[in-house]
């Protein structure tokens, strides 16, 4: 068990660690389109890089529509294992629209695990901005 203290110092150290070894200028939530934006999430159980939608509901419908018609496009040929919610609750009970792909089994508590989990975000973040900026046109209709 870690305290509060130590485990906001893991949490510190890893975010560091990624961006001294993954130097990238992420889009994340330059997107440009309203309510639609890139994370990264690491916690006890698992990792994920996400595509959220989280706007007024006329907007998350649009672009949630357009994301869900490219969806063969985005699992051919840039995330086969992506997973698309429409309706994904967080951890405030705030709905969202959400497509991602986790990797599970890491634990930011698990130093061992931080580099496995440096090259997820990084391929998969680099594979959904690769999407996006194919396809942005078509997502910011």
């Amino acid at each position: 068990m870690f305290s509060k203290e130590e485990s906001r110092k893991l949490r510190e150290e890893f975010w560091i660690a990624f961006g001294k070894s993954f130097p990238n200028k992420w889009t994340l939530y330059k997107t440009k389109v309203k309510g639609l934006s890139f994370k990264f999430h690491f916690d006890l159980k698992m990792a994920m890089v996400s595509i959220d939608v989280d706007s007024d509901f006329e907007q998350r419908i649009k672009v949630w529509d357009q994301l869900a018609a490219l969806k063969s496009i985005l699992e051919d040929e840039y995330l086969p294992e992506a997973v698309y919610e429409d309706f994904f609750i967080l951890d405030n009970q705030k709905d969202i629209s959400r497509v991602y792909v986790e990797l599970k089994g890491v634990s930011i508590h698990n130093k061992n695990t931080w580099r496995e989990t440096m090259e997820f975000f990084n391929k998969s973040m680099l594979q959904i901005e690769a999407f996006y900026e194919e396809y942005k046109d078509i997502i910011d209709t």
